[in-house]
């Protein structure tokens, strides 16, 4: 009987095979449309169900492509998809890549600022929108003028074209445009840890790089009869490159279904209704999950494997996983920059509750310092990866001097800290740069303290995440008002509104404390590591 595998055997065998000449449309659409009745997407309108096949998701980018051609667009133009779960985000992308453009995926849960801050870094010549978010864009557009024409996926409206009416006259075939490895395919804008959020550009690539961190976790993925879903957002990496086009890259089914807000007998049940074998669930959705009652009897939950990822797993959810999923809960690690570097899989490696992994085969993990020295195993350190790397950026969109500041000796240097235990698990410590995690999201708070003193009533202002047992963490803003405004829970609540307005629904703090004046240094920066020591002494007592 043949020997399963281990990590260690996976790793040492482990060697990339990265051609020079690559354009990744073709692994994730066009190699599967020659198979008429291959399904890309399920989904469900209503009552009925609906499938569509790789051939149409190639036709209609085909249509696209030939669109963008038409109305000047040239390689390496950037396009801004500002769209969430729809067929049309999966079939943008590609239309993007197969013409040599660069797109750029925008969660629908920003504002007008947060969209526009965006167009103008990028210098997006294109927006792809629907009805609902087009005022944001309208407004986007006073302060980003490099946008010439935007396209609606559902109708027409001022300024802004019909894609469907447009696409009618163009033609469904399209020769790949020759591009390289390492040339632009996309572009995702990190969290905004330290300063303004900086736009990470991917090559072609990257889904190369990604696929050992997807297959890993879930298990020797794909297997017969897999079906993937995740509820993550397509705008952001995780939903695109660790759940969307992974599994177009092995021709795998994808379920597209996204709720407005996250319901976990809805997903138990639709989870059941399709089949969906492989998912990419965080660990909030997972304690959400652990409410329902027998998702396996009641809803016919029949998962192979779970990736989860963004915050620690923990051994309760892990139990509660091989219990009432029936399924083990892989954890998986990365960043905008370097995406699944590290992972776990209980089949061919023990688990240990509460690591962030071991390296993915085919990537290079240490603990290095300052200077990107390895450290010795069991000494708190940089989380670091290197490079050369398939999975790494190319560097940031137009910022030169925050790609070279992100590496050391030829380390990407990830910000966080960890230690690196005799076994090669790593584990995760604390933050380097103040992210704040809450609910799977990695918030950055400069962006949020910007929001803050936006506001009229505010003079200054400091974010941190405190501990939440449901999404990990909240937020937390400390706000100095202006002179002649007083404290109360009206204006904190005003606050928080204009915070949403502002950036995405969820970097709006759910607490608001005001306060005579912040720790600052000599320099004038704020000391968010004083404000979160004097949070937790305070929860303490």
């Amino acid at each position: 009987m043949d020997r399963h595998p281990t990590y260690e055997d996976l790793y040492r065998a482990f060697r990339w095979n990265v051609p020079d000449r690559y354009n990744m449309a073709y692994d994730v659409c066009d190699r599967h449309a020659s198979d008429s009745d291959k399904i890309a997407f399920i989904g469900e309108s209503g009552t009925d169900v609906w499938r569509m096949t790789f051939r149409e998701v190639q036709r209609r980018a085909n249509k696209l492509a030939n669109l963008f051609n038409a109305i000047g667009l040239v390689r390496g133009d950037r396009v801004m998809l500002l769209l969430s779960q729809d067929p049309w985000t999966a079939i943008a992308h590609i239309a993007c890549w197969k013409a040599g453009l660069v797109s750029s995926p925008a969660s629908i849960l920003f504002a007008a600022d947060a969209i526009a801050y965006r167009l103008e870094t990028a210098s997006a010549r294109v927006v792809i929108t629907d009805l609902a978010n087009l005022p944001k864009v309208a407004e986007a557009r006073k302060t980003a003028h490099s946008v010439e024409r935007v396209y609606l996926i559902d109708g027409a409206g001022p300024d802004a074209h019909s894609l469907e009416e447009e696409l009618e006259k163009a033609s469904d075939r399209f020769t790949n445009i020759d591009t390289a490895a390492d040339d632009p395919a996309f572009i995702n804008f990190t969290s905004g840890t330290t300063g303004k959020p900086k736009g990470a550009v991917q090559g072609h690539r990257s889904i190369l790089g990604h696929m050992p961190g997807v297959e890993l976790p879930l298990d020797s993925f794909p297997q017969p009869g897999d079906l993937m879903w995740s509820p993550a957002d397509w705008s952001w990496l995780a939903g695109l490159m660790d759940a969307l086009m992974p599994a177009w890259y092995h021709g795998v089914p994808v379920l597209l279904y996204r709720a407005a807000r996250f319901d976990p007998e809805q997903a138990c049940a639709i989870m059941g209704r399709h089949g969906v074998r492989t998912s990419l669930l965080t660990p909030t959705m997972l304690r959400l999950m652990r409410q329902v009652r027998d998702p396996w009897g009641r809803h016919g939950v029949r998962l192979r494997a779970v990736i989860s990822g963004g915050e620690s797993v923990g051994k309760e959810l892990h139990e509660w996983g091989a219990e009432a999923l029936r399924a083990p809960i892989n954890e998986a690690f990365g960043q905008t920059e370097c995406n699944l570097v590290l992972g776990s899989s209980a089949t061919v490696m023990p688990v240990k509750y509460g690591s962030i992994g071991r390296a993915i085969p085919g990537h290079v993990a240490a603990i290095v310092d300052d200077s990107g020295e390895p450290l010795p195993s069991g000494t708190l350190g940089n989380l670091a990866f290197k490079s050369p790397d398939p999975v790494m950026m190319l560097g940031y969109w137009n910022n030169p001097e925050a790609t070279r500041d992100k590496y050391a000796n030829g380390w990407l240097i990830t910000g966080d800290l960890a230690i690196c235990d005799e076994d090669g698990y790593f584990w995760f410590q604390s933050r380097a740069d103040d992210v704040i995690t809450s609910a799977g999201y990695r918030i950055g708070p400069a962006e949020i303290e910007d929001a803050l003193t936006h506001h009229p009533a505010v003079v200054m202002a400091a974010a941190i995440g405190v501990p939440d047992p449901m999404r990990t963490e909240r937020i937390k803003a400390f706000v100095v008002l202006a002179e002649g405004r007083t404290p109360c829970e009206t204006l904190a609540e005003e606050i928080r509104d204009f915070v949403r307005g502002t950036l995405a629904l969820h970097e709006a703090p759910s607490e608001i404390e005001f306060v005579a004046s912040l720790p600052m240094t000599t320099t004038g920066k704020i000391l968010r590591r004083e404000l979160r020591e004097a949070e937790r002494a305070k929860r303490a007592r």
